[in-house]
């Protein structure tokens, strides 16, 4: 994700949840990507000074996003919805893979039920 209105926009009016270490800022739009999904994964230089430190959190992000965001495609294609979200890390410490897949997973699961009501 690299517009810049569009990253804006989301942190103006998406809405947010919680589950820890990650916290998940989204928001439905009209704009016409190929896929149905435009994600972004941040953790903040404050917690974590190094950036080999914040590098590996993020692969460990997006490696959690991309084995499970199968299913999560096939629901938002079949209601036609876009969304834009945002992974944010706000734990304090560095955490295991295990941990950060699981709370992708919850997120990922809000999103579904949210949409498909």
């Amino acid at each position: 994700m690299c517009s810049k209105k569009q990253i804006d926009l989301l942190f103006l009016k998406g809405n947010n949840a919680i589950s820890f270490p990650l916290k998940l800022i989204y928001l439905e739009t009209d704009v016409g990507y190929v896929n149905p999904c435009q994600a972004m994964f941040v953790v903040p230089k404050r917690a974590f000074k190094r950036a080999h430190d914040r590098n590996k959190l993020k692969r460990r992000m997006r490696e959690a996003y991309r084995l499970n965001k199968a299913s999560f495609y096939e629901v938002l294609s079949s209601n036609n919805k876009k969304i834009i979200l945002s992974f944010l890390f706000v734990g304090k410490k560095s955490e295991d893979y295990s941990l950060i897949e699981s709370a992708i997973i919850n997120h990922l699961k809000r999103i579904e039920l949210a949409i498909s009501k």
